[in-house]
């Protein structure tokens, strides 16, 4: 079973935890060769299964929209996958902010089921946003 923590963007801990991934060839190539990003405006949610990492979603607050950008999840497994959303979308369900998405392609399924909808398409990437349950 694997359980997620929620980290400051700039943390040690999160450093310590991630820096073996973000720095390695394959998880960059998962991510098309861009850089995974964090700063004080980002909050990191981090899945571990017996320990080891096994995907994180950074999350960037800015000012009008909460953002979910350059995540992994490992063999894109769809529990952990869900598991991340579920605890983003949580965390963030009374947030007068709008919650958006930055997502490749091949995810479109684990972000619609949370009802994030298409609002741009790029080659490789979607950018979706949260539909809000107030409308």
């Amino acid at each position: 079973m694997w359980k997620i923590i929620k980290m400051a963007g700039t943390s040690q801990e999160l450093y310590k935890c991630v820096a073996p991934l973000v720095m390695n060839p394959e998880i960059l190539k998962y991510n098309h060769n861009y850089p995974f990003k964090t700063g004080e405006s980002f909050i990191w949610f981090v899945a571990f299964q017996q320990g080891k990492v096994v995907g994180f979603f950074p999350v960037e607050i800015r000012k009008k929209a909460i953002v979910i950008n350059n995540y992994y999840v490992e063999n894109d497994d769809e529990s952990v996958f869900s598991g991340l959303l579920e605890a983003v979308v949580d965390e963030f369900q009374d947030a007068d902010k709008t919650l958006e998405a930055v997502v490749q392609k091949v995810h479109e399924s684990f972000f619609s089921v949370q009802k994030f909808e298409v609002e741009r398409t790029w080659s490789t990437y979607l950018k979706m946003r949260r539909k809000n349950e107030k409308d």
